[in-house]
């Protein structure tokens, strides 16, 4: 499949790819793009407000790392498929919720929370077990060993894998911060000078927000900062994740292993659940399901895998995509 009906022109690419990471952090970020790229500011700005309206970008703003801030854990749901979509929207519904995805498997609702803490975590779990009648179970991170949430569009993979092993104690942030993070976590207003308005909106200075975020990026609270699109959108129709019941001793090892193969875009260990066994993660995009599959015959081979019990995951249908809401959304009436 062909995506270069997304791309108007190379500058067009170059804003895609380019930005997802290494976001200029200064006060008039999209005038530096619009220099680099050889274009004008108010092109950059009409140009991405486009692509979020039409849905190739969700956003432009940070991509918080898993485990650094607040709870989060993936969850599966058994709905009965009669009643997929009602019970999709009761989920979805939720504003702890980011993604929602239906997969053919009996767990055909995948779906990630990310809440403040963890009680307010397992509130939200509760809440979806009670509204649905549906069984629910947690799938928390235990280990990421490559996790970006990017996507090269020019198809030259990537150089290096992130490798985070064990529990990692939540950061606590200050007012200011948090203050912050609630207005950014939905992404940047497409303005001249953004993160003026982020601060005026948190009751900060720009310099103040510009010296967090920095701060947040050296850090790794933030894993990256800029572009964030959606893969769906942009061609990589078949979105498979893939799953192996591996022995705890060998899944570090393997799991760095498969973090380094082409094709992988996420992986990571999870804790097993009752009725789920597996907990060695990895997470392939493609144009379609033999594209996809063939890349997995590779990588199973490559990592030695075909040993263990595995069960491949494509999914079916998005519900919600959106960015992690770690602080409650501002209320209208503040």
């Amino acid at each position: 499949m062909s995506l270069k009906p997304v791309f108007s022109d190379e500058a067009d690419f170059r804003l895609l790819n380019d930005f997802q990471r290494d976001f200029p952090l200064m006060t008039r970020p999209f005038a530096r793009i619009a220099n680099d790229l050889g274009v004008t500011e108010a092109g950059v700005l009409s140009r991405l407000t486009s692509l979020r309206e039409g849905g190739t970008v969700s956003r432009v703003g940070p991509v918080f790392s898993p485990r650094r801030i607040g709870a989060s854990t993936l969850a599966a749901l058994k709905a009965p498929p009669e009643h997929l979509e009602e019970t999709a929207a009761v989920v979805s519904a939720h504003p702890e919720i980011n993604h929602n995805y239906a997969r053919e498997h009996e767990w055909n609702l995948w779906f990630v929370v990310a809440a403040p803490d963890a009680v307010a975590l397992a509130r939200v779990l509760r809440e979806i077990r009670r509204e649905t009648g549906c069984p629910v179970i947690a799938l928390p991170l235990r280990e990421e060993y490559h996790i970006d949430l990017g996507f090269d569009l020019a198809g030259k993979g990537r150089t290096t894998t992130q490798v985070s092993y064990g529990p990692v104690t939540p950061e606590v942030l200050t007012p200011a911060e948090v203050a912050i993070m609630q207005v950014l976590q939905s992404g940047l207003p497409l303005i001249s000078r953004p993160f003026a308005s982020v601060g005026n909106s948190a009751g900060v200075s720009e310099s103040e927000v510009l010296s967090t975020v920095r701060d947040w990026v050296a850090r790794g609270i933030v894993k990256r900062f800029g572009v964030v699109v959606r893969h769906h959108e942009l061609g990589y129709r078949a979105n498979a994740m893939c799953v192996w019941d591996v022995p705890d001793d060998q899944t570090n090892a393997l799991g760095e292993r498969l973090a380094a193969a082409d094709g992988v875009n996420l992986c990571y260990r999870r804790a097993r659940a009752e009725g789920w066994p597996f907990n060695l993660y990895c997470m392939i995009h493609g144009h379609d399901q033999a594209e996809v599959r063939e890349q997995l015959a590779k990588i199973v081979a490559q990592c030695e895998l075909a040993d263990f019990p595995s069960e491949v995951l494509f999914s079916t249908r998005r519900f919600k995509q959106c960015g992690a809401r770690y602080v409650a959304e501002k209320s209208t009436n503040d």
